[in-house]
C-alpha cells in the first residue's frame, strides 16, 4: 500500500509543480521538454526490452499519438492549475476515466454493467459541479471551465492509447521509453526554434525544475506500476485507491496550502467525483 500511497503524493506535487512555475517566473514550456528528457533517462534505469520496438508489431501509430499528446496535455494541465486551480484539476483529470469507460464498452468491448454506469452517470454530473464558476480569483474565469473540459479530454486520449500500446503486447517500459524519447526531442526541438528566435530564451532555472518535474512524474508513474505487482489480484483496490487519493489529496493542498476557495457547486461535484471512482471500481470488481 505505500506504493500506492506514494503515488497519490507524487501525482499531486506535479500539480504543486505547476501552480508554482508562474510564480517562481519558470517557462512551462521549457520546464516540460526538460521533463521528458529526465522521465526518458530514468525510464533506462529499468532496462526496458527495447527489442519489441524493432519488431513488425510495435504500435507506432499509438505510440507517436502519445509522444504528442503527452507534451500537449502538460501544457493543458498547467494553464488549468493557473486558471482554475489545484482541487478542480485534479478532479477533472480523475474524472477522465469516464471517457475512457466509455471507450472501453465501445472501441474495445469491455462488458458494462449496474456499477459501471452508475459511477458513468455521477461522474458526469460530478464534471458539471466541478466546472462550475467559483469565487476564487482566476478559477472564475470564463476560460478556466474550457481548460479543465481539455484536461477531461486529453487524458482520456492518453488512456485510450495505453490501451491500444498495451493490446498490442508492447511491454510498457520500452512503450513509456519511446513515447517519452520521442515527446523530448519533438520538445528541444520548438524550444530551440523559440531561442533562436528570441522569443524565450533557454535558462538554467528552467532545466532544473523540469528535471525535478520529471523525476517526480516518473516516481508517479513508477510507484503506481509498483503497487499493482505488489497486490496483482486487486487492481480495482489500486484503482480506486489512486484516483480517489488524489483527488482528496488535492483538494487538501489546493484549500490548505493555496487558499483557493470552492463553491458549493465544486464540493458536491468533488464528492460526487468520489463516489464515482468507487463505484467505477467496484464495477470492475464483476
Amino acid at each position: 500500500m505505500h506504493f500506492l500511497i506514494l503515488s497519490v503524493i507524487c501525482s499531486v506535487l506535479v500539480s504543486v509543480l505547476l501552480k508554482l512555475a508562474p510564480r517562481r517566473g519558470i517557462d512551462i514550456a521549457q520546464a516540460v521538454t526538460w521533463n521528458y528528457l529526465a522521465a526518458s533517462v530514468l525510464s533506462l534505469l529499468l532496462r526496458p526490452s527495447l527489442q519489441s520496438l524493432r519488431d513488425g508489431h510495435a504500435p507506432w501509430p499509438a505510440l507517436l499519438g502519445l509522444a504528442l499528446a503527452l507534451p500537449c496535455i502538460f501544457l493543458v494541465l498547467a494553464r488549468a492549475v493557473r486558471e482554475a486551480g489545484i482541487v478542480r484539476s485534479d478532479v477533472a483529470q480523475r474524472l477522465s476515466l469516464l471517457l475512457s469507460l466509455g471507450a472501453a464498452f465501445v472501441l474495445f468491448g469491455e462488458h458494462a454493467n449496474g456499477w459501471k454506469l452508475a459511477g458513468l452517470g455521477l461522474g458526469l454530473l460530478a464534471i458539471v459541479g466541478v466546472s462550475a464558476r467559483s469565487g476564487e480569483r482566476g478559477a472564475g474565469t470564463a476560460s478556466s471551465w474550457r481548460w479543465l473540459l481539455a484536461v477531461w479530454a486529453g487524458f482520456a486520449l492518453i488512456d485510450i492509447l495505453l490501451k491500444q500500446v498495451a493490446l498490442a503486447g508492447t511491454p510498457a517500459t520500452a512503450a513509456l521509453l519511446a513515447s517519452f524519447a520521442i515527446a523530448f526531442v519533438l520538445m528541444l526541438g520548438w524550444q530551440l526554434l523559440r531561442h533562436y528566435r528570441g522569443r524565450q530564451r533557454l535558462q538554467a532555472r528552467n532545466l532544473g525544475f523540469g528535471l525535478l518535474l520529471g523525476a517526480i512524474n516518473f516516481g508517479n508513474i513508477l510507484f503506481y506500476v509498483r503497487a499493482h505487482q505488489a497486490l496483482p489480484h486487486s487492481p480495482a483496490t489500486i484503482f480506486a485507491g489512486m484516483n480517489i487519493g488524489v483527488v482528496c489529496l488535492g483538494a487538501l493542498v489546493g484549500v490548505l496550502a493555496f487558499g483557493e476557495k470552492t463553491s458549493a457547486w465544486n464540493r458536491v461535484g468533488l464528492g460526487l467525483a468520489v463516489v464515482a471512482i468507487a463505484l467505477i471500481a467496484r464495477g470492475a470488481q464483476g
